[in-house]
């Protein structure tokens, strides 16, 4: 079996696009009637649909000044609401590579981990730091060490936090847990083999 390596990340750089508002839950991220796609590749243009629609080209995704940003910056409690995994990868699919901001719902967080999109946070007085740093200067490169949480901003500087075990998973590649199974191949094999209830079954 040919191994695929663990896509680690280890370090996300780019522009940065602020979305300033506390509780943006996951319906104003990607609305519900997108749900029914069955795949996710063509989710990115419909991030924040509704809101960009209500605000007629003022949200800061129809920005020019922000466009091929890699880094969104949120305030508290970003992502709450349903657990709709469509969150996440509309981010992703629209070229978002990380997410900085004063809090997460817990579930947005864990989907987030799951298709590799790190979510840092900090205190809420330095993402109104960062936010009006980006908005006063779009062209700012952020850029992001996940190992040990750094973040800098043209000569701003910042320590985001992430729990250790996701900061690991990132670094490690192990949040790929389909490439982690692949390469776990012989040991998936010699597990199936000792167990008494599939003993005589022939191995694929």
């Amino acid at each position: 079996m040919t191994e695929t390596p663990l896509a680690r990340i280890a370090r996300v750089e780019g522009p940065g696009v602020p979305v300033r508002g506390n509780d943006i839950d996951t319906d104003r991220i990607i609305p519900a009637r997108y749900l029914r796609e069955i795949t996710f590749e063509n989710l990115g243009p419909h991030a924040f649909e509704d809101d960009r629609a209500q605000l007629r080209g003022r949200h800061p995704f129809d920005d020019p000044r922000f466009a091929g940003a890699r880094v969104l910056v949120v305030n508290r409690n970003f992502g709450s609401g349903s657990s709709r995994e469509h969150a996440p990868q509309a981010l992703l699919r629209g070229g978002i590579a990380a997410i900085v901001g004063e809090s997460f719902a817990e579930i947005f967080f864990g989907n987030c981990q799951a298709i590799g999109l790190p979510c840092l946070t900090l205190p809420a007085a330095q993402i109104e730091s960062l936010q009006s740093l980006i908005e006063e200067d779009p062209a700012v490169v952020i850029a992001i060490d996940i190992a040990s949480g750094a973040i800098t901003a043209g000569r701003a500087a910042y320590q985001g936090q992430m729990p250790e075990p996701v900061r690991r998973a990132f670094t490690t590649g192990a949040w790929d847990a389909l490439t982690a199974l692949q390469e776990s191949d012989d040991e998936i094999h010699a597990v199936y083999r000792r167990l008494p209830y599939v003993r005589g079954w022939r191995r694929p």
